[in-house]
């Protein structure tokens, strides 16, 4: 039995939907299932099981001797959110809790962490346990994952085998709910279609141009190939950085964008909102050797590959992965 927490989100029934193709139905997922738009990212997938995010350690009780595996990326993302304590009970003390089920029950654990931990960059994009203690988040998202990594890394009682995944800028199917939080394709895509072009935000930073501000976007179906090759290989248990490897500008993603719709370009700038202005990451690029030495081969899609295949394939026909 595998369980997938944030089943309903976007990254995770991305990562149901690639359990179910390689032969994986014994699924047990787990959520806050109040959100009519968000379920239905689970339509058609293959489940034995859906307990409420708040019934889980509780249904465990009675089924932990049949759980093999946990993918536990449910969490709350959202980097403009500033109440503290909801990052204290859901991304840091429900993530200790799954942690120590794990450890006691010999579990193997894969769970979300977030490359906004990383902060600005001052101690640069390097998936090293030895700088994680000197990070500086930019809010408190990125607290709260950052938060848990360094308990993790503290704890004698361990999962047999464990993995913390730094995710970059993931896009692709399935984050039709995600409203501001979702990624600038699918902005992209629906300002375009609305108005025949797109507008970003203007830099604000000397060294960067507009639209020229440096992301490593990478695409939710090599991040779900990553899931896999963890579950199936196991790896060296620590924290391993999730992205191409290879920072792309905004600009590069919004032509792509473009080409994509078979429109030609137009794009504008706005200013930054202020309420984000001071917490704006000018330029993000997972270090991915690590995980690399560890075996992995299966590459990652080009920015313009990833694209062309969530607008053409989801977007256009507003289809789910």
């Amino acid at each position: 039995m595998i369980v997938v927490t944030g089943a309903a989100g976007f990254i995770s029934s991305c990562l149901v939907s690639e359990l179910n193709k390689k032969g994986f139905q014994d699924i047990v997922v787990v959520d806050d299932f109040s959100y009519p738009e968000k379920n239905k990212n689970l339509d058609g997938k293959t489940l034995v099981a859906k307990i409420p995010r708040k019934d889980f350690f509780k249904w465990a009780a009675d089924f932990v001797s049949e759980i093999d595996f946990v993918f536990h990326l449910g969490a709350r993302t959202d980097t403009t959110e500033f109440d503290k304590s909801i990052f204290d009970e859901l991304n840091e003390q429900y993530s200790q809790d799954m942690w120590n089920l794990c450890a006691e029950h010999n579990i193997p654990l894969v769970y979300a962490s977030s490359a906004a931990t990383y902060g600005m960059g001052e101690n640069g994009y390097e998936d090293s346990h030895d700088i994680v203690t000197n990070l500086k988040p930019l809010n408190p998202y990125g607290e709260s994952k950052n938060n848990f990594d360094i308990w993790a890394l503290k704890q004698e009682k361990a999962p047999p085998f464990w993995a913390g995944l730094k995710f970059f800028n993931v896009y692709g199917p399935n984050e039709y709910h995600k409203g501001r939080m979702a990624s600038v394709i699918m902005h992209a895509f629906n300002q375009i279609n609305a108005t025949g072009g797109m507008k970003l935000f203007a830099s604000h930073h000397a060294d960067y141009q507009d639209g020229e501000q440096l992301r490593d976007f990478v695409y939710v179906k090599d991040v779900v190939k990553v899931c896999m090759f963890m579950m199936q290989k196991k790896p060296q248990s620590g924290l391993y950085n999730l992205g191409t490897g290879q920072a792309r500008t905004f600009n590069d993603l919004t032509l792509a964008t473009f080409k994509a719709m078979d429109k030609e370009a137009n794009i504008s700038f706005i200013p930054t909102p202020e309420d984000i202005r001071d917490k704006y990451q000018y330029f993000t690029e997972a270090n991915m050797q690590k995980l690399l030495d560890q075996g992995y081969e299966e590459g990652f899609a080009s920015l313009e590959e990833g694209v062309s295949d969530y607008v053409k394939n989801y977007l256009s026909e507003h289809l789910y992965y």
